[in-house]
This record gives structure tokens, C-alpha cells and sequence, in this order.
């Protein structure tokens, strides 16, 4: 991993940016050849870099993480956010943890969600999801109910913006 006082560091040891070594260092070949070419663009893109680096430093990061393959481990139920990367638009994702999962989906399904709904969404498996939501009942946090049809479903009276026709359970 880069680290931003490494990276201020060579700023001021190239001459206040003017060399290009805090460049080369975060992996920016050519633009590091091209500072030492101009002079950090005649010290303005060194003055730029100045005030960028830790921004810069947070880009080599996650540059580095896709290098080496750990961005790999994010599964696809993620919250999202983008790096912008020489021009190129990349997707990061940070693993959602089950309570969250649980609680975006029911929101989306207005308060109603069932055991496989939540195994599905959070990539679990159904007697995990199961236990989860009986944990929840059994704070007080969710009902368990059934519609008219028969199914069992769990109920998150917080997130429901309307009655559904479910009894009791």
C-alpha cells in the first residue's frame, strides 16, 4: 500500500514535485517522465500534485488492489462507489453485511421480505437467513406473519408503508 506521507516526502525531496519522484513512486510513469522533462510542468502541475496527493495516493491504492486480484473478493450485493482512473470509470465494490442487505430489501419490498428473498439478496443460505430473521422477531424488531395465501413472510413494521391483508402468526 502507498502512503501519503511517503508520497509528500518525495514531492519535497524532487524539488518540490518539479522531479517527478512521488510520480514514479505512486506507478504514474510517463507523467513522472514528463515532470522531470518540464519540471513539474513548469512547478504548476508540481503545485497541483501538492494539494492532490492524498487523493492521488487513494487512486494508487485501489489500482494496486485490482492488481493484485483482492478486488476480486467483493461479492455482487455491494455497495458501490467509482474511481475515476485516466479517464476510465471503474465500479469498487465493499461487501454489504447481512444486517444491511436485510434491511435494503425490505425497504424495497415495503417492509415484506421471506426467508429465500433474504438467502438470495445476501448470498447466504436459507436456514442462515432464516435465523437471522428470527432474530430479528425475536428482538422486537420484525413480525412474523402470513398472507392470505398462506405464505409466511416477515414483517419490518418500521419500513411498511401501507397495510397488506397478512394475519397473524
Amino acid at each position: 500500500m502507498y502512503s501519503v506521507g511517503m508520497a509528500y516526502l518525495l514531492w519535497l525531496l524532487s524539488a518540490f514535485g518539479a522531479l517527478g519522484f512521488h510520480r514514479f513512486y505512486l506507478g504514474k510513469i510517463p507523467t513522472g517522465i514528463l515532470w522531470m522533462c518540464t519540471g513539474g510542468l513548469s512547478m504548476i502541475g508540481s503545485i497541483y500534485d501538492f494539494f492532490t496527493l492524498p487523493d492521488q495516493v487513494r487512486k494508487a491504492n485501489i489500482r494496486l488492489a485490482f492488481r493484485e486480484g483482492s478486488a476480486h473478493s467483493f461479492d455482487n450485493h455491494s455497495r458501490l462507489w467509482r474511481n475515476i482512473n485516466d479517464g476510465e470509470a471503474r465500479i469498487v465494490r465493499e461487501k454489504e453485511t447481512v444486517e444491511r442487505t436485510l434491511l435494503r430489501l425490505a425497504k424495497e419490498n415495503k417492509g415484506i421480505l421471506t426467508v429465500s428473498e433474504l438467502a438470495l439478496a445476501a448470498n447466504i443460505s436459507i436456514e442462515d437467513a432464516k435465523r437471522d430473521l428470527d432474530a430479528l422477531v425475536s428482538k422486537g424488531f420484525a413480525e412474523l406473519r402470513v398472507r392470505k395465501s398462506g405464505t409466511l413472510v416477515y414483517t419490518i413494521p418500521d419500513l411498511m408503508d401501507r397495510d397488506e391483508p397478512l394475519e397473524d402468526f
